[in-house]
């Protein structure tokens, strides 16, 4: 991997106006380590830093009254 960027979006129109195979070859990766990233961020906060919060039970919601 050569000629890095952090933005994707920059990443995938260097690449297409470039023309170069190989830079095209590598996008993927410039799409989809980001998207990986998040997920498991999200999982492994979800899993090991996240405290339950207490619930209350809801009261029963009595009908209105006809008239």
């Amino acid at each position: 991997m050569t000629n890095t960027s952090v933005n994707p979006a920059r990443s995938t129109g260097v690449a297409l106006f470039c023309g170069n195979v190989e830079i095209i070859a590598q996008l993927w990766l410039f799409w989809l380590a980001p998207i990986i990233g998040g997920v498991l961020g999200g999982w492994v906060y979800a899993n090991f830093f996240e405290t339950a919060k207490e619930t209350q039970p809801l009261e029963p919601i009595e009908p209105a009254l006809k008239q």
